[in-house]
């Protein structure tokens, strides 16, 4: 069996467990080690209003990369931390991802291995990118956001989008969902304001790290109201 990603959102309501999950950015490092089968994770917060800065404090995420789907089975129905984490929540949703391709590095490697089980009837496709910003060019690059972000409201082909990331301002992720690679195509290379934004980030050398990686979704468990009802 493959190697599997999946991506957990967490979302918190009361101050009590927004502080806890805030803390659990630190805490959950030990147990979440000891994890059977799990070969890398990345626990993150989430910014405001799409892909924003500025921090969201009742959205929180784990990117976890396994072994196999076995592997990831067990810790989502088993794991104490997990039982921890829905006690804690209001709303949960886990997304099962396999890897199409990915390119760049992320924290010095390339964590995910392309999939050897890419089933050809399903269109969807999630996206995660991942760039540590130069300090230098902190303002210029989120100056820049809004106009790189236009072409997203009202996107037919957009399921899904939030920014998430492990340290605000610096180090930013963006993770969304697709209904099929035509949409992800036509807002990469037919949308101005993102070729705009790529000839930007080819001139101005704006990332010291960055990584693009494609991804086949392909299971849910949980429920997220900004995603509807997901057909995987």
């Amino acid at each position: 069996m493959s190697q599997v990603t999946t991506i957990t959102f967490f979302k918190y309501h009361t101050l009590r467990n927004k502080i806890w999950a805030f803390g659990m950015m630190q805490f959950a490092h030990v147990a979440l080690s000891e994890v059977k089968g799990l070969q890398d994770y990345k626990l993150m917060g989430s910014g405001r209003d799409g892909f924003n800065p500025f921090a969201d404090w009742s959205v929180y995420v784990v990117l976890q990369i396994w072994e196999n789907e076995e592997e990831a089975n067990v810790f989502f129905e088993e794991s104490v931390l997990m039982k921890r984490y829905l006690k804690k929540s209001t709303e949960r949703c886990s997304l099962f991802l396999k890897n199409i391709k990915a390119k760049g590095e992320w924290s010095g490697k390339n964590p995910f291995v392309k999939s050897d089980s890419i089933t050809e009837n399903n269109p969807y496709i999630a996206v995660i990118t991942r760039a540590t910003i130069k300090l230098s060019l902190l303002y210029k690059f989120w100056k820049y956001v809004p106009t790189s972000q236009k072409s997203l409201e009202n996107n037919k082909g957009l399921m899904f989008t939030k920014g998430i990331g492990e340290v605000p301002f610096l180090q930013m992720a963006t993770f969304s969902i697709w209904k099929d690679k035509e949409s992800l195509m036509q807002f990469a290379y037919g949308s101005k304001e993102h070729v705009q934004a790529i000839e930007k980030t080819k001139k101005l050398n704006w990332y010291s790290e960055e990584l693009f990686s494609r991804f086949q979704p392909y299971k849910s468990i949980g429920t997220w109201e900004a995603m509807g009802e997901l057909p995987f």
